[in-house]
């Protein structure tokens, strides 16, 4: 009888000391604390730039698109950050972009550019500021660049320089026809080969 008595009592201490640490753990959870984790400042900015951002549209990182053009040619198409336009959704506003165009003879054609933008309907692509492609042994350099998909036709224009082996090219415009893999070159007074 007195071992009964002894293990209830102990039963009782421990319940009620678990009790206890129970109510010390977590009683300080609930109470509200009058620390600040986050500052005014960068709570209000956050704020700001998250009311922007709904208004506009939706920011994603490291975006990537790939698909085929109307011509069966592969393309793949990342930027380091892309932008939707709510009013037109289509339409994707990319920083940092670089494409690859895939062609079925085996060769590519890569483009680098500052900004982009790409329609997911049309599958057309604009580069824009500092784009920079290379295609077989050739470099082209310009500050526009229009991919257009239903004419299978990418239109470059603006500050154009074109280096190859056999020498750098000036020019306004370049048609590259990435059907037929060609090129229509035309000037405006500011033609200069060098080798």
């Amino acid at each position: 009888m007195e071992r009964k008595k002894r293990i209830k009592i102990i039963q009782l201490s421990l319940l009620t000391l678990s009790f206890i640490i129970l109510y010390v753990t977590y009683s300080n959870q609930f109470k509200s604390s009058d620390k600040e984790i986050v500052s005014k400042e960068i709570e209000n900015k956050v704020t700001q730039q998250l009311k922007d951002q709904s208004d506009t549209g939706d920011t994603f990182y490291n975006i990537s698109f790939s698909g085929l053009d109307l011509s069966g040619n592969r393309y793949i198409l990342n930027a380091s950050e892309a932008k939707n336009d709510k009013e037109i959704p289509e339409k994707i506003y990319m920083k940092k972009v670089d494409a690859i165009f895939y062609f079925k003879d085996g060769s590519n054609l890569k483009i680098l550019a500052e900004e982009g933008i790409y329609n997911n309907k049309t599958l057309d692509m604009i580069f824009e500021r500092n784009i920079r492609a290379f295609y077989e042994n050739s470099t082209l350099i310009a500050q526009k660049a229009h991919f257009t998909n239903s004419k299978g036709l990418l239109i470059i224009s603006d500050e154009i320089k074109f280096e190859d082996p056999k020498g750098v090219l000036f020019a306004d415009k370049i048609l590259f026809d990435l059907n037929e893999q060609t090129l229509n070159v035309n000037f405006n007074n500011r033609l200069r080969l060098s080798e």
